[in-house]
């Protein structure tokens, strides 16, 4: 079954587990979400559900969305989210909680990265600094070369000074430490992406990943 919901990062703390060990957890305010349309192969082609996430005013939205929310009968919310789904196993009003995780999961947590505006390589690319003796110092943080005099252009893929942050991402396999079903809150091991107050976009992972043990036995047997 895809599980999928649209939270709220809260911030960051720590919790311990059973064996004492200190856990860095994101807080996540995860729904409640409601469902706002159903996608079925017959009328639309493909299946998804399309939920809602934080209550609304009218004013702040546009005639299509007022219209959607009045057509099913739903109060007016600022997130609208399709996720993909095997089956319509949904329906229009239902309400989507924090509890349809459990401790032990694993999940695929999308948003928009934290814009930073212009930066240059050393930010953005982790690049090493110019020497600072011998009178350097305006050339401290600079690139350096484009490339050699062959091709005579600068190739594509160059790694150069530019926009950082503000992207729309996808950080993998994160495991659910604990849920809290009564306030609809998640708490995620590790850091996630988005600012503070920023929306999540949260599925259960579906392909399993292979630990770094796993890969590193496959290696030598290939030796």
């Amino acid at each position: 079954m895809v599980k999928s919901i649209i939270g709220k990062k809260v911030g960051m703390t720590q919790v311990f587990d059973d064996k004492g060990n200190l856990i860095p957890v994101t807080v996540v305010e995860a729904g409640p979400c409601v469902v706002t349309g159903v996608r079925t192969a017959e009328k639309d082609g493909y299946t998804a559900v399309q939920l809602g996430f934080d209550d609304a005013k009218e004013k702040n939205l546009n005639k299509a969305k007022l219209g959607l929310f009045k057509k099913n009968n739903i109060a007016p919310k600022k997130v609208i989210k399709e996720f993909r789904i095997a089956a319509a196993e949904f329906s229009v009003g239902q309400e989507i909680k924090a509890d349809i995780f459990k401790a032990g999961d694993y999940v695929d947590v999308s948003a928009v990265t934290k814009g930073k505006g212009y930066a240059g390589v050393i930010k953005r690319y982790n690049f090493g600094m110019q020497p600072t003796t011998h009178g350097q110092s305006d050339r401290t943080r600079a690139r350096g070369s484009s490339g050699g005099q062959g091709p005579q252009k600068v190739l594509k893929g160059m790694r150069m000074s530019g926009h950082l942050g503000n992207e729309f991402v996808t950080i993998q396999r994160l495991l659910v430490v604990n849920v809290d079903a009564e306030k609809n809150v998640l708490l995620i091991k590790g850091a996630v992406p988005a600012v503070k107050t920023g929306t999540l976009f949260i599925n259960n992972t579906l392909k399993k990943i292979p630990v770094v043990q796993e890969v590193k036995a496959v290696k030598a047997k290939k030796k």
